[in-house]
């Protein structure tokens, strides 16, 4: 490394990729739930799934959970998904998406991405459906929806279920609705530390069905017919439970809970700081060699969960090197993601091949996440948008 860049390092501080909004609200509020004396799954998860479902309205239900790969798999049991069945995922995700379709012995089936929007390309999923096909689980890519009126369409024509991983996508707009009240089966949020709101780990579900609520409340706290919150605050003796079936650990605790309903408050504020940071990107980046996110249009509205630029074929520097230049001036990014056509675990189960999905392929190879979190100053900012047109112009 040359010596102006160690210096350049020793002097000034590293801007992360992400880092939670935590402020002295959610601080009190986990106290709070400390001296109560209850910090599992209690009254404080109640309110949580309570102001959750208000939120979002539209008769829908919460059930939180500790996490949204807990969610997801939650979701496919309560739809009765199982072995010998098949869920199209989109290749363009994290590998909880596809992984919790295995813990049900069932298949995954990876299709490619639009290459604008890079969210599930509707015509690769008409084409993976098959006899064995039960589900569509469309992801909301960085917080930009889905095209959601084609699923959907898809979903009734084959007879489908779909269950929408939102980890991305809170407070996501699809055409003027929430992502969490469209007419899928189930949604599935994540609260883990880099989402648009944090529980530290966490994730919420979401449904209008009254029996797959019933099944996720049941097997979230291992198949018992009543709560432990149930149990211990009864007036009466309480002490007999039946376990009904083989459930999972997935709670949430009340000490998340806590964090969450704090975070919950602020979201207005959340929502409008990425909004305008994104808003700074597009205006100051629109000169460069790069292809920028893909903008929501009507009245549909973008999380940005992510802000994700692909380098341009003109760009003067490749991605991996412009990830290792930025990091050498303080700056972190990411990749999102490696596709699972190139994890081992998949590609070697479903034998992929990286021309089977020449649209996140070509998206992979030239794709970074930038610098985009509510607690970024605009100084912040502008020194990510300074080194990156030194480095691309």
């Amino acid at each position: 490394m040359p010596e102006d860049s160690t210096k350049l390092n020793e002097a000034v501080p590293f801007l992360p990729f992400a880092l939670p909004d935590i402020g002295e609200e959610e601080i009190a509020a986990v106290v709070e739930c400390l001296r109560s004396g209850w910090v599992t799954t209690g009254p404080k998860t109640r309110q949580f799934e309570q102001e959750f479902g208000a939120y979002l309205g539209a008769g829908v239900e919460a059930i939180a959970v500790n996490s949204a790969t807990a969610g997801l798999h939650l979701a496919l049991e309560a739809l009765g998904i199982g072995p010998g069945d098949e869920v199209i995922v989109p290749t363009l995700t994290f590998t909880a998406t596809a992984e919790v379709v295995r813990y049900l012995g069932a298949q995954p089936v990876f299709v490619d991405t639009d290459a604008a929007t890079l969210n599930l390309d509707l015509a690769a999923v008409e084409a993976a459906i098959g006899p064995r096909t039960r589900a569509i689980m469309p992801v909301h890519y960085a917080g930009l929806a889905c095209e959601m009126d084609g699923i959907l369409e898809l979903a009734k024509i084959y007879g489908l279920k779909v269950i929408e991983d939102a980890a991305h996508a809170f407070p996501t707009r699809y055409k003027g609705k929430l992502v969490g009240t469209l007419d899928s089966d189930v949604t599935v949020f994540s609260f883990y530390a880099n989402k648009t709101m944090t529980t530290g780990e966490g994730g919420m579900i979401v449904t209008r069905n009254a029996a797959v609520a019933r099944r996720v409340r049941l097997m979230r706290i291992h198949g018992i017919s009543q709560d432990a919150f149930q149990r211990y605050t009864a007036r009466t003796p309480a002490w007999f439970y039946e376990v009904v079936a083989a459930g999972f650990k997935y709670n949430l605790t009340d000490l998340a809970a806590a964090m969450g309903i704090a975070q919950l408050s602020k979201m207005a504020r959340f929502l409008t700081r990425r909004q305008c940071l994104a808003a700074e990107y597009n205006t100051a980046l629109r000169d460069l060699p790069l292809r920028l996110p893909a903008l929501p249009v009507g009245d549909s509205t973008h999380a940005w969960h992510l802000y994700v630029v692909r380098l341009r074929d003109d760009a003067p520097i490749e991605r991996d090197a412009l990830i290792a230049r930025l990091s050498e001036r303080g700056i972190g990014t990411s990749v999102h993601f490696i596709p699972l056509h190139r994890q081992p675990i998949w590609r070697d189960s479903c034998q992929l091949r990286p021309e089977q999905f020449p649209a996140a392929e070509a998206a992979y190879q030239t794709m970074l996440s930038l610098p985009l979190y509510t607690k970024m100053s605009d100084a912040d900012q502008q020194r990510t948008i300074a080194n990156l047109r030194e480095l691309l112009l």
